[in-house]
């Protein structure tokens, strides 16, 4: 009874419905890369020629994980297959690092707005979120070092970010996560990093990584995936990679109680680490188009605003509505502009504060820019007759 809802994908029934009465639903409001999974991935599991689909080690195949120190070593980030435990995507190496990480009761910060499933799983493995506000006012900025050391408590376990940021798409700086590295150093905390958008970051900027920061390399855990990279969602494979033994091996036996990730995952994304860096360019490239043109046209609206997000494919704008909820509900079940409408997430749920965000939505901008301009002119006229609206 406790696990919230997803914001996501709560009104996929409304969508549904719009859909069988002939409207047409542009889907803004999840992750889905429309972007081709590699080839040379799916290549690798329509070769796949054993006789017998067997369990892997429970930390993930070797072959996948020494290639994948391969793939971190052109990021300088210097690890071995030792380091990593290969779950079912992000999600579950992030219930392995919860779980290791926190008793039940414990606390874990996470500024907000944040990923929605993070206070699924921390619910999951009974700990506790302690939220801090960061406002759209600032693009969504980490929150003052006092604003942590006022969260901080005894039964305060870890502090869990997300760079490039999901749902608002802020790129943490290198200042910004020194400053969480003195604080973890301070207080002797985990620091969970969920990097799973490091290749999408725009305007020239580049990623700094938590495993960069010194003097609390047994502390950092990273999280990754294949899902957004490869635009392989459903191999459903991901990672948790620490220096750290103790960690590992407790993360392990949370591993060895699932078994082992999937197989044919793991099999197309060793395979996609030799995707070329085309592929990445010209993602890159594409995403980069999209998010200018969401972010122009919400700020041509009158009465929203929206910051410039600098990586991964998301942001969060604020608009002129009574209630995120209801909006996004409406927008489903009653309004239509030449027959289409559009999906949002009401950003509600993307906050643990009641109250916050019922004025802002988050948007996923990974449709085609062409799609994407239709949404936005479906979003504009909406917010024209929405009987809701605040200004």
């Amino acid at each position: 009874m406790m696990m919230p809802e997803s914001p996501i994908r709560k009104l996929v029934p409304f969508a549904e419905i719009a859909k069988k009465a002939g409207r047409k639903v542009y889907h803004l409001n999840i992750g889905q890369p429309d972007i081709e999974t590699p080839e040379i991935a799916l290549n690798a599991i329509r070769n796949f020629s054993q006789k017998v689909v067997e369990y892997s080690h429970s930390a993930g195949i070797y072959s996948y994980r020494k290639r994948l120190t391969e793939y971190y070593k052109k990021y300088n980030i210097d690890i071995t297959p030792e380091d990593i435990v290969v779950g079912a995507g992000a999600s579950e190496a992030l219930l392995f690092a919860i779980n290791t990480c926190l008793d039940p009761g414990d606390e874990l910060i996470i500024p907000e707005p944040f990923y929605a499933n993070y206070n699924g799983f921390a619910i999951n493995c009974g700990a506790v979120v302690r939220p801090i506000i960061s406002t759209i006012d600032n693009g969504f900025a980490l929150p003052p070092m006092a604003d942590f050391e006022k969260a901080i408590n005894e039964r305060t376990k870890a502090i869990l970010i997300c760079n490039p940021n999901n749902p608002t798409g802020y790129l943490y700086s290198k200042e910004e996560l020194e400053t969480l590295r003195d604080i973890v150093k301070k207080y002797d905390l985990y620091l969970i990093t969920d990097e799973v958008y490091r290749e999408f970051v725009y305007d020239g900027l580049h990623h700094y990584s938590a495993m960069y920061l010194e003097g609390i390399e047994e502390n950092v855990i990273l999280i990754d995936s294949v899902s957004k990279r490869y635009s392989a969602c459903g191999f459903r494979v991901g990672c948790l990679i620490t220096r750290n033994k103790d960690v590992i091996r407790t993360a392990l036996k949370f591993a060895q109680a699932r078994l082992s990730p999937p197989t044919f995952g793991q099999i197309g994304a060793e395979a996609a680490i030799d995707t070329p860096q085309e592929y990445f360019d010209k993602v890159l490239k594409e995403y980069h188009a999209r998010r200018d043109v969401v972010v122009e046209c919400i700020n041509r609206i009158p009465g929203a605003y929206c910051p410039k997000p600098k990586g991964a494919f998301y942001v969060v704008a604020r608009l002129p509505i009574d209630d995120s909820d209801r909006f996004c509900k409406w927008l489903l079940e009653d309004f239509n502009f030449n027959n289409e409408t559009v999906m949002l997430a009401p950003a509600t749920g993307f906050y643990s504060n009641p109250g916050k965000g019922k004025d802002e939505v988050r948007i996923s901008y990974v449709l085609k820019v062409e799609d994407l301009k239709k949404a936005m002119v479906c979003l504009e006229e909406a917010l024209k007759v929405y009987p809701g609206r605040t200004l």
